[in-house]
């Protein structure tokens, strides 16, 4: 049984360091003891372990908002978390580790609250049919822990806004993000707030394990400043995107223009250009401007600055592309 429930309640909004906390929790937890971790990221769009940023993020929007891309260690779909969003974690040992359990720690906060909860599969909270709560897992050495978000109060336009496909349309390869119908708690109940929600859910998990929950962890200070490192690196985030090809095309005053990308670990590796044009230096010319920078709209318009007429026209037609 377990002998020891322990809830962190984070202070920093910051998803690089969120991420790397958990991560530590996961590494330091002890056999017959539960920690609740519960935590806020403030204007991040959070990916699967195995999804292609490229499929799943509107990279020009997030760029121009400054929204912060992290990758999680978990698989699952791309999800946007601000402050309207309640993060919580649950991990424990593999033995007292049971998914239907802990969401329905989560099920009865609501309930706690009047509102009518239920759980949907293995991943999903609904309420009045729609998705209020989504759960993703990971397993590591013996232990395991399950995530979610729960909506409370989220901006859902800036959801729709950022998870969406990149306006350059893509021909890649990935795990898609399946979009559910979703709704914020506060629409049908007034007192849906975060502190009180977090009180909540601490009360269900002591009810759940007969426990006390105490607040007394120590986190490895060396070992989550390194995982926060890795966690902000562009490595671990952009790098671990499977290659895809894209092809782009139009017709300009001055010709027709196709190019060819090959996309790896986030950056144009090769680049193939066709056109009518009469510059017939203009195919290697944008060759040379392009290959080797990152495959963002921001990147390829500003190594496109060059004083010609068919470079300008090409980055402005590259900014402004939309779906």
């Amino acid at each position: 049984m377990i002998e020891q429930l322990s809830v962190i309640r984070a202070e920093s909004t910051d998803p690089r360091r969120n991420l790397a906390a958990e991560t530590v929790l996961l590494e330091t937890v002890r056999k017959n003891q539960m920690i609740l971790y519960l935590w806020q990221n403030d204007n991040t769009v959070v990916i699967g372990r195995n999804q292609n940023i490229w499929k799943e993020c509107n990279l020009k929007n997030t760029e121009r908002d400054g929204v912060t891309i992290v990758r999680r260690p978990s698989g699952g779909g791309a999800v946007y978390h601000d402050l309207g969003n309640l993060n919580y974690t649950m991990i424990t040992d593999d033995a007292h580790y049971d998914v239907a359990k802990q969401t329905g720690i989560i099920v009865r906060a609501l309930q706690k609250l009047g509102i009518d909860a239920e759980m949907s599969g293995r991943n999903d909270i609904l309420v009045q049919n729609r998705k209020v709560s989504g759960n993703a897992f990971r397993r590591h050495s013996g232990f395991s822990y399950q995530h979610g978000t729960l909506l409370v109060n989220s901006d859902l336009e800036k959801m729709k806004l950022y998870l969406n496909p990149d306006p350059l349309k893509l021909q890649a390869k990935g795990v898609d993000s399946v979009r559910s119908r979703v709704m914020n708690l506060k629409e049908i109940c007034r007192r849906a707030e975060i502190g009180i929600l977090s009180d909540l859910i601490t009360e269900s998990a002591e009810e759940a394990y007969g426990q006390k929950a105490e607040g007394n962890i120590i986190i490895d200070r060396d070992l989550l400043r390194k995982e926060e490192e890795r966690f902000a690196s562009r490595e671990w985030t952009f790098g671990r995107n499977p290659p895809f090809d894209q092809v782009l095309g139009t017709r300009f005053a001055w010709g027709g223009m196709r190019l060819e990308f090959t996309v790896r670990e986030g950056r144009i590796s090769d680049l193939s250009v066709w056109t009518d044009a009469m510059d017939e230096n203009l195919a290697d010319d944008l060759k040379q401007s392009l290959k080797g920078i990152l495959y963002t709209c921001t990147a390829m318009y500003s190594a496109l600055q060059r004083d010609s007429e068919e470079f300008r026209d090409i980055a402005e037609w590259i900014r402004n592309r939309e779906e």
